[in-house]
């Protein structure tokens, strides 16, 4: 019992240093974005890593479907994982919101039949070790929180410990902004929302997930240009999505660029072929 209490009493001490740090030289009161900025930034100077990032989701199955958006990023390499991830359907971050549970990648070469379509590339942007730890109260799901690293080597228990409270303080700071209305950015419509359960038939996912339809811009055009694709051959939106998800894997173009083309007009997918063409012309090249 008494080692039950110690361990309690470290990780309050864990919890307070680092809302600590959160707060200090915050002054006035500064919107989400910028607090889930100083958690990403703690996340690069106390658990020592190479970058961070926040990640949020809603109603996804399997990585295809819903609502994503990242909303803070510590720089181009968080950037970019992210960015991949939305292109290949497949990453530490959807793992970790999917399970519920830390996917942490030490060694990212060690095992790149893990995420064929993510690790090739994740390692040429930087990223020698990956942690993504979901952001969840309970059964509900809101997003992850995305680490790396460029150099290879698992996360010291300490640093896991820090990074689990870290987590906490970003679930908690988008609990507040479903709950009373965002402030994640000066675009974003001021809606009130609630965080509510949703079974998993609706989401594709073992846990609830919370209604994150405040989000501005959650990659509005891979979405637009999805629902553009189904109209046109009569398919469904998952489809549709994975259509376009394959076109810009094979083609090594980012999945927000193919699908401006295609809201453009620029860029009509071949429901034959699965081959691209442009309006009045036969083949893209």
């Amino acid at each position: 019992m008494s080692g039950d209490g110690t361990d309690h009493d470290r990780d309050e001490d864990r919890r307070r240093r680092l809302l600590d740090l959160m707060t200090a030289g915050a002054g006035e009161p500064s919107d989400g974005r910028a607090r889930l900025g100083r958690v990403c930034a703690l996340a690069v100077s106390e658990v020592g890593v190479s970058g961070a990032g926040i990640t949020v989701m809603a109603g996804l199955a399997g990585g295809l479907a819903g609502s994503r958006d990242q909303l803070w990023a510590t720089g181009p390499v968080a950037r970019r994982l992210e960015a991949l991830q939305l292109t290949a359907g497949e990453g530490p971050c959807l793992d970790a919101y999917a399970s519920g549970a830390p996917v942490l990648v030490g060694d990212l070469g060690q095992d790149t039949s893990r995420w064929l379509g993510f690790t090739p590339e994740a390692l040429q942007a930087g990223a020698a070790a990956v942690f993504s730890l979901p952001l969840q109260v309970g059964a509900v799901r809101l997003g992850t929180l995305d680490l790396h690293r460029d150099t290879t080597g698992p996360l010291t228990r300490g640093q896991f410990a820090d990074a689990l409270v870290l987590a906490g303080l970003a679930t908690e700071v988008l609990l507040e902004l479903t709950v009373s209305g965002p402030d994640v950015g000066s675009d974003a419509a001021a809606v009130p929302v609630g965080v509510g359960p949703s079974t998993p038939e609706e989401n594709g996912t073992a846990g609830a997930t919370a209604d994150m339809g405040w989000l501005p811009g959650v990659h509005a055009e891979v979405h637009q240009a999805s629902g553009m694709v189904s109209g046109a051959e009569g398919i469904g939106v998952d489809r549709a999505l994975l259509r376009i998800r394959a076109h810009a894997f094979a083609h090594s173009e980012p999945i927000e660029q193919v699908a401006r083309r295609i809201v453009d007009r620029e860029l009509i997918l071949d429901p034959d072929d699965g081959g691209p063409t442009r309006p009045g012309v036969e083949e893209d090249r």
